[in-house]
C-alpha cells in the first residue's frame, strides 16, 4: 500500500465523502431487500469499504452493499421468524465471507470466466425485475399475498383498493426527486434528497399510515462492538445461501474490477480481490451488517469524485462511521416508501438493455441460457437460480467444446508443403491417413472426435496418424475414445499412431 501524505489524505478524504453520503440510501435500501432493520445495511456500508479497501488489488473498487447480494440473503432467510432474521443474517454474512476468502486462497479466480455472459445477463436482469416487483407492496402501503415476489406484486396490482394513497404519494415524490435530480448538478445527493425531503413532509403533516424505518425496529446510536455471530442458526440451508451469496459477489465483483482499472497501470489480481471481499463480509457480519461486494454504483461514484487510491474507499467507510455516531436517531424518521423508490429507480437503471438485446440476437443456445436463468431468478429462490445458472454455464461450455472441435486430413504435396482436406468417411486399405485435431478434447469434445474419425470397417491393414501436438494432457473420456478406435483399427490388421 502506498504510504499516504497529508495532501493525498485530504484529496482522498474529500473523494470518499460522496460515497459515504450515497451509502446511506443504498445501505438502508439493501436492508429492505434482506428483510431486516435498515441500520444493518449502514453497518455493512461502514465496515465493508474499510476492510475491503485495505486488501483489494483493484484500488478504486468499493466493497459495500449490493442489491444482488441483499436479495440472495433475503431469499435465504425468507420464512424465518422476524426476530431470528438479524442474527441468522450476521452468520450468513460471515460464512459467505469465509467462502470468498477460501476461494481466493485456492486461486479460483480463473473460473469466473466459465460463467457465460448470457447467463449473467439473464441473472442480473432477473434480479433487477425481482427488486422492482418486490418493492410494490412497500411503495403502495399494501400487503401482497403470495408465495413469491411475482405473485405478491400481482396481488397488489389486482387489488388497488388496498393501496394507501399517502404512501403512494411519498413513493412518487421520491421517484420524481430521483429522476429530476439525476439530470442536474445535484446528482450525487439526489438519492439522499429523495429520502430526506418526503420524510420531512410526512413528519410535518403527521401521515400516520406511512411506515417509517423506526417501525421496523429501534435505531441505536453509534455502532456495535464487533462480535462473533450466534452458531445456533447454523443449518444446511444457511450454508447453501451463503455459498450462493459468495458466488454472486465474486462473479459480480470480477466485472466491477474489470471496469475500474488501477490508475497506476498495475494489473488486478482476482484472487486477492476475492480475499478482500471475503474479509469485508467477515467484518460486516461481525459488526452486525449484511453481505457486501464490489458495487457498480459506488465504484463509479468513487471514480467520479476524483479517487486515485484505495484511501478514498477507506475514507468512505470512516465518514459513514461519523454519520452513524452523529445522526443515527434521525434514520428512524425515514419513510420506508422512499427506500422502495430508491430501489425501484436503481433497479430500472441497472437493466442493461443493450446486453439483453445482444443476448436475444445471439445463438439459440445463448437465448435459451439467458431466458432460463431469468425465469429461474423470478420464480425460484436466488440460491437455486444461481445453482441453475452455474449448471447452464457448464453445459454451454461443454456444448461449445463439442461444436468447436474439428478434424482435417493433412496431405503432403510434391513441393514439401501440407494441405488440409476433408476427413474421409472410411480408411484406405494399405494406406496412411494423417489427421489433425482442432479444439478441446475434454468431455464432449472427445465424443465429437469419435464421430469425426474415419471408419476402418472393411479395410485391410490401414494406418492412421493422429496429430495431437501441443497437448500436455488428455481427459479419461478422450483416452477411452482413442483406445476404442485403436482397437477397431487393429481388428482389421491396421494401426493407429
Amino acid at each position: 500500500m502506498r504510504k499516504p501524505n497529508p495532501r493525498m489524505l485530504l484529496r482522498e478524504g474529500l473523494a470518499g465523502l460522496p460515497g459515504a453520503i450515497g451509502s446511506v440510501p443504498d445501505g438502508m435500501a439493501a436492508s429492505l431487500l434482506a428483510g431486516v432493520n435498515p441500520i444493518h445495511g449502514l453497518y455493512a456500508s461502514m465496515a465493508g469499504p474499510i476492510v475491503g479497501g485495505l486488501f483489494a488489488s483493484t484500488s478504486l473498487v468499493v466493497v459495500t452493499t449490493t442489491s444482488a447480494a441483499a436479495l440472495a440473503a433475503g431469499s435465504t432467510l425468507d420464512g424465518m421468524p422476524p426476530a431470528d432474521k438479524p442474527n441468522a443474517l450476521f452468520l450468513l454474512t460471515v460464512l459467505a465471507g469465509g467462502f470468498m476468502v477460501l476461494a481466493g486462497i485456492l486461486r479460483l479466480g480463473r473460473y469466473t470466466r466459465f460463467v457465460s455472459n448470457s447467463v449473467m445477463v439473464g441473472f442480473l436482469t432477473g434480479i433487477a425485475v425481482n427488486i422492482v416487483l418486490g418493492q410494490i407492496p412497500a411503495a403502495t402501503g399494501a400487503v401482497g399475498r403470495g408465495s413469491i415476489t411475482l405473485t405478491r406484486a400481482i396481488d397488489v396490482i389486482l387489488h388497488p383498493a388496498r393501496i394507501d394513497l399517502p404512501t403512494l404519494f411519498v413513493t412518487l415524490s421520491a421517484m420524481a426527486i430521483l429522476v429530476i435530480g439525476s439530470k442536474t448538478a445535484f446528482r450525487p445527493v439526489a438519492a439522499l434528497a429523495a429520502l430526506v425531503i418526503p420524510s420531512i413532509v410526512v413528519a410535518m403533516v403527521g401521515a400516520s399510515t406511512v411506515a417509517t424505518v423506526a417501525d421496523a425496529g429501534a435505531i441505536p446510536s453509534g455502532v456495535p462492538l464487533p462480535m462473533l455471530p450466534e452458531l445456533r442458526f447454523f443449518s444446511p440451508d444457511l450454508v447453501i445461501g451463503a455459498l450462493a451469496v459468495a458466488v454472486i459477489v465474486l462473479v459480480q465483483g470480477t466485472g466491477v474490477s474489470e471496469s475500474a482499472p488501477n490508475p497506476d497501470g498495475t494489473a488486478s489480481d482476482a484472487n486477492r480481490d476475492f480475499i478482500a471481499q471475503g474479509a469485508g463480509n467477515i467484518a460486516a457480519g461481525m459488526f452486525q451488517g449484511q453481505p457486501v461486494g464490489g458495487s457498480v454504483g459506488q465504484t463509479a461514484l468513487n471514480i467520479a469524485a476524483g479517487a486515485r487510491t484505495r484511501w478514498a474507499s477507506i475514507f468512505s467507510g470512516v465518514w459513514l462511521l461519523v454519520i452513524l455516531i452523529a445522526f443515527a436517531p434521525v434514520v428512524g424518521a425515514v419513510a420506508m416508501a422512499t427506500l422502495a423508490a430508491v430501489l425501484i429507480y436503481a433497479a430500472i437503471r441497472a437493466i442493461q438493455v443493450e446486453s439483453v438485446k445482444l443476448t436475444l440476437r445471439h445463438s439459440t443456445i445463448s437465448q435459451l441460457a439467458g431466458i432460463t436463468t431469468f425465469l429461474c431468478t423470478l420464480l425460484l429462490p436466488v440460491a437455486a437460480a444461481v445453482g441453475i445458472g452455474v449448471v447452464v454455464s457448464l453445459l454451454l461450455q461443454l456444448n461449445r467444446e463439442a461444436l468447436d472441435l474439428t478434424v482435417v486430413r493433412l496431405v503432403p504435396s510434391a513441393d514439401g508443403n501440407v494441405s488440409e482436406e476433408p476427413v474421409p468417411q472410411r480408411l484406405e486399405s494399405l494406406g496412411i491417413v494423417m489427421l489433425d485435431v482442432h479444439g478441446s478434447l475434454m468431455f464432449a469434445g472427445a465424443k465429437t472426435l469419435e464421430a469425426w474419425l474415419p471408419d476402418p470397417t472393411g479395410t485391410v491393414s490401414p494406418a492412421v496418424v493422429l496429430r495431437l501436438r501441443g497437448r500436455t494432457s488428455l481427459s479419461s473420456t478422450a483416452i477411452e475414445v482413442l483406445s476404442r478406435y485403436a482397437q477397431s483399427v487393429a481388428d482389421v490388421g491396421g494401426r493407429m499412431y
